[in-house]
């Protein structure tokens, strides 16, 4: 039979490969067809009967079908490629500075050597950087690089397998040489391969000169072989051929996107207030309630700035309305001082866009965010898109809202719970005009330096509605954040985390056991599980939804926090700033506040319905307040690499159940300061009782040797202890954790293992 013509080229082209200087460029190679010899004469015969014709199109659509189905896979597959949330519907996440791990699975046919490059492009389309790929684990295929962007906006990444017919050589060559077998084929071989890589544009000079040397030595009959293979196997060849390698059969996969946002995105500390409560005063005489202004607020900023804080949040600020007004503890029967809650937003004094008057104005916002500023805060404001009975929407458009049989329009529920003085959004009657409205007061806020909304229960709203309308904020302030608080099912906390929220508050408040507090860190920290992922692993998130660690909110007091006392507060807070890169703090946590309205988990006396103003100084005074271990953790926070990042936590195991030992650490090559950092902590559970353990540790991931002794300081106490893979740790409620900065032991000192101090 004949043969057909073939072409033989470097990777047939799929996804578009982009050109590269260090690949092979194709050749080509016809084979002529044999030719045919003439038809020998038959006698004559008659007619056949006609057979039924084939379909015309049968043939161009079978061929149609095969080149799809060609271009659907690399010359080279690389499958699997990570992050990418719901197979690329989404970006995945990360900040400028942040190392994004990188990981594909790439094979090929026979057993020519591969490799795996992945490649950074930036938002303009220029390819920024790129890092060579490392095998995971040895038989699984599986490569991983690490990326990272520096500067925000809409990046790509993809990786580039490709056959790497050096080390293919080189691997062969060591062992057809020493046995002999085919010697000088195999050198000629290398020398030609060595002179094309010679020839890669951007080879520095200094290597160039290196390869040409290993090439004349392969070429130079008069030496032995084995030296003229090691002149091609120096160390000069294979550290030139790995800063720029010989790439045959270029595969490129599917572009990915990655959202690249500024720092606060992943990194924050915030503290949340009611404005009215600060600086709210109560006369006796005459019973009456002045409530706390901007101004009165802006008092209190030096001193939240001064224990750490990043971002202060407000509740919101806006008129709140009188009808079905809530009175104290949530009751019915409010009062004519009762200030209601803010969350009841809107009165004729304006809705969603103004300001309730008893703060101040808009000029007093601006000098409280000008404040807060110099202080080193960013201001966060809450989204609350519900409105009371009396907000202007209400008459003016009266399709968004829903109305039940009897014309009335129906209020908030969560059965049992009903709240007569709130009406939640319809967003289906006029989606067009409310998505509108929504969008202008956001950015009249962010006109007014608002730089991060928080977000109050968007799991009540389409999440369509927030992935337009993220997209839209982001158009005109790209640095504008939101934070979902939604205290929902995964699915939904998760779609929220896709479609556009920046961070997303978490069940961190519910997990109060070690084992399932050290499952859920495992969660939050990792990336999507895959084939290297351990059994029963959960299915990581980090690469897309950024958790926010709160002990308590104005909403929530858990029956822990409720009878744990002081060192419940404490060992939480410690958890909360240690765990992950954003945590919050509800004011007043510092004073211990756990008593709870009866049959219910949350504060007595809740600030969202009465003022609640604080003697912050007092507590201090009295040794009764945590703000000075509140300063020391973000202190900590602010010193160590390791505790910025989401990524790169390890759990540790100790003996005791109660018990809870993981770590953070930062390899020296990811971090801004150039040195590995890693931070230990150890957390006793239980706030009645001290508890002794033996933690063991995973001394690798620490950054350790093996079997060696290492130095523990104490960030909290600045003590020093010598710690092994097994240590000794003796936690009470009086010292509920170890914070410890993990570093390679120094000069031999007297300590032993566990709590004993080192001399200084």
């Amino acid at each position: 039979m004949s043969e057909a013509p073939i072409s033989e080229t470097t990777a047939p082209a799929t996804t578009g490969e982009n050109p590269d200087p260090a690949v092979r460029q194709p050749t080509k190679r016809t084979a002529k067809a044999a030719p045919r010899k003439a038809a020998a004469k038959s006698p004559a015969k008659s007619p056949a009967k006609p057979r039924a014709s084939r379909p015309k199109d049968t043939a161009g659509t079978s061929a149609d079908a095969a080149t799809l189905a060609r271009g659907k896979v690399g010359r080279i597959p690389v499958v699997d490629v990570e992050p990418v949330v719901q197979g690329g519907l989404w970006p995945a996440k990360a900040v400028v500075g942040e190392a994004v791990p990188v990981r594909a699975t790439v094979f090929r046919e026979g057993h020519d050597s591969l490799a795996a490059t992945a490649v950074l492009v930036a938002p303009d389309g220029s390819e920024r950087s790129s890092a060579r790929m490392s095998l995971l684990v040895p038989g699984t295929d599986r490569f991983e690089a690490f990326l990272t962007p520096d500067a925000t906006g809409d990046w790509q990444f993809r990786v580039d397998a490709w056959s790497d017919p050096y080390a293919s050589w080189e691997h062969a060559a060591s062992i057809k040489v020493p046995a002999g077998i085919d010697v000088d084929l195999v050198l000629a071989e290398g020398a030609n391969l060595l002179e094309r890589a010679a020839q890669v544009p951007g080879r520095p000079s200094e290597d160039v000169e290196h390869l040409r040397g290993a090439v004349a030595a392969l070429r130079d009959g008069s030496r032995p072989a084995p030296v003229r293979l090691a002149a091609a196997t120096s160390s000069s060849v294979t550290a030139a051929l790995e800063a720029l390698p010989l790439r045959e059969l270029v595969s490129p996969s599917t572009p990915r996107h990655l959202l690249v946002e500024r720092e606060r995105a992943l990194v924050g500390s915030w503290y949340e207030i009611f404005p009215r409560s600060i600086g709210a005063t109560y006369d006796v005489e005459t019973g009456r309630w002045a409530s706390g202004t901007f101004a009165t607020a802006q008092e209190r900023l030096p001193e939240i700035a001064a224990m750490g804080f990043d971002v202060v949040y407000l509740t919101p600020v806006h008129p709140i309305g009188t009808t079905f007004r809530k009175g104290p503890n949530n009751t019915l029967d409010a009062g004519p001082q009762d200030p209601g809650s803010p969350y009841a937003i809107g009165s004729p004094d304006g809705g969603h866009d103004a300001i309730n008057p008893e703060l101040g104005t808009f000029d007093d916002f601006d000098a409280f965010v000008a404040r807060a500023r110099q202080e080193g805060l960013e201001v966060a404001l809450d989204l609350a898109l519900q409105c009371s009975p009396d907000h202007p929407w209400v008459t003016e458009h009266p399709e968004w809202f829903v109305h039940r049989a009897d014309g009335t329009i129906a209020f908030a529920e969560n059965p049992p719970k009903k709240y007569q003085d709130i009406y939640p959004l319809d967003f289906d009657q006029d989606p067009e005009g409310i998505y509108a409205e929504v969008l202008r007061v956001v950015l009249l806020w962010v006109e007014h330096g608002v730089t991060i909304f928080r977000v109050d229960n968007p799991h009540t709203k389409p999440v369509q509605f927030w992935a337009w309308l993220t997209v839209k904020v982001r158009e005109v302030a790209p640095d504008v954040l939101f934070l979902s608080e939604a205290f929902t099912k995964p699915a939904m906390m998760r779609e929220l985390a896709a479609v556009g929220f920046t961070q997303s508050y978490t069940y961190f408040t519910w997990r109060t056991e070690a084992s399932e507090l050290g499952e859920y860190l495992v969660e939050v920290s990792s990336g999507a599980r895959d084939s290297l992922s351990p059994d029963g692993a959960p299915d990581g998130t980090a690469h897309y939804l950024r958790p926010s660690f709160w002990p308590t909110t104005h909403d929530i007091l858990t029956p822990d926090m409720q009878y744990g006392g002081p060192a419940a507060f404490a060992l939480r807070a410690i958890i909360a700033a240690t765990a992950v890169p954003t945590y919050g703090i509800y004011s007043g946590y510092e004073l211990v506040e756990n008593v709870a309205r009866p049959g219910a988990e949350e504060q007595i006396d809740n600030e969202k319905y009465q003022f609640r103003p604080r003697d912050y100084a007092g507590a201090i005074a009295a040794g009764t307040s945590l703000a000075p271990l509140l300063t020391s953790l973000n202190r900590i926070r602010r010193e160590h690499p390791s505790l910025q990042r989401l990524r790169g936590l390890t759990l540790h195991t100790a003996d005791d159940p109660y018990t809870l030992a993981y770590s953070r650490r930062v390899p020296a090559e990811h971090s801004p300061t150039g040195k590995d950092d890693c931070v230990l902590v150890v957390v006793n559970l239980d706030p009645h009782a001290t508890r002794e353990t033996t933690v063991h540790l995973d001394v690798a991931a620490l950054g350790l040797e093996p079997s060696a002794p290492f130095s523990a300081r104490d960030l909290l106490t600045d003590e020093t202890f010598t710690w092994w893979a097994d240590a000794y740790v003796k936690l009470g409620p009086g010292r509920s954790a170890h914070v410890l900065h993990v570093t390679p032991l120094g000069p031999p000192t007297a300590a032993v293992a566990g709590e004993q101090p080192v001399a200084p």
